[in-house]
């Protein structure tokens, strides 16, 4: 079966823009030559690629359609840089990458691929155990996650570890913790979690306090997360690096340290565009995060 290249970026149109009518004045065509390239999309295809909701969203058929669009763009992109057709455009890599690697070691190699190569960034922000979704997806190209497991289709680097200790404030720790981290004290003294997909607290509470259940506040936002535990609002994990830049008064309350085990998931596509993202956010690693264990797959 071939795909031709125009009808799977209409597909990809429609589907980021949330419309048949949308993706028109995006491509500069007519809603009716967007309905019929879909049309012939599906024909080709021999099943639907479009739940026609509102917004649209893509069939399991539409997903490895997307997929195969947004590889094409890259190599596309590829093509068009070293041909120099346009000197003034710019390619775009869309990532995915949990809030702790953004504000820890991540945007330096960000700033590198803006500043130094030129390339324009699009971050998908998801934890880090769910980035490998949106890879497999087609959302994205590349991702920080925690999957060694390279997803169908890429290829899986080990970046290194980031470990997590408990922290709060003495004046947290005297009013609800001041005979430690005991089971009856964790029951009571409150969390705070990223948001509902963050279970890196919870995995310190279970080594600790098994039967804890206590009161949690959810702060979606690394900065904002930090400075929740800065002012006494809970307590809550942390990299040692992300406690020092606070400049706050946080003490550890002991326990296991949780380490993460960070991986660089892109495309296996040759394509120079993902090989310089992947140089660059393998050296911004290389530079925070413990090494890490022998590449897999």
């Amino acid at each position: 079966m071939r795909i031709p290249a125009e009808l799977a970026h209409t597909l990809t149109a429609v589907v980021e823009e949330g419309s048949l009518d949308a993706a028109a004045r995006r491509l500069h065509v007519t809603q009716s030559a967007v309905s019929q390239r879909i049309a012939t999309l599906e024909r080709i295809a021999g099943q639907a690629v479009l739940v026609r909701s509102r917004p649209v969203r893509p069939t399991p058929a539409g997903e490895a359609v997307l997929q195969f669009s947004r590889q094409v763009a890259h190599l596309e992109a590829d093509l068009n840089g070293a041909l120099r057709r346009d000197e003034a455009g710019r390619a775009t890599v869309r990532l995915a990458a949990n809030a702790d690697s953004m504000s820890a070691w991540l945007m330096p190699a960000l700033a590198v691929l803006a500043t130094v190569h030129g390339i324009m960034v699009e971050v998908q922000r998801e934890d880090e155990s769910r980035t490998a979704d949106l890879l497999s997806r087609g959302d994205v190209s590349a991702a920080v996650t925690t999957r060694a497991t390279a997803v169908s289709g890429c290829s899986s680097t080990p970046l290194g570890t980031m470990t997590y200790e408990a922290v709060a404030t003495p004046a947290f720790v005297e009013r609800w913790l001041p005979e430690g981290p005991t089971p009856a004290a964790l029951a009571v003294a409150p969390v705070v979690d990223f948001d509902r997909s963050d279970d890196i607290q919870s995995r310190w509470l279970h080594a600790v306090a098994p039967e804890a259940q206590p009161p949690r506040h959810r702060i979606p936002s690394s900065s904002e997360f930090n400075e929740a535990i800065a002012l006494g609002m809970g307590w809550g994990l942390m990299p040692p690096a992300q406690r020092s830049e606070l400049d706050r008064d946080l003490v550890a309350l002991g326990g296991p340290t949780i380490a993460v085990a960070l991986h660089w998931q892109q495309w296996r596509v040759r394509s120079a565009l993902l090989d310089t993202v992947a140089t660059e956010v393998r050296a911004a690693a290389g530079a925070v995060l413990a090494a890490p264990h022998p590449q897999v797959g």
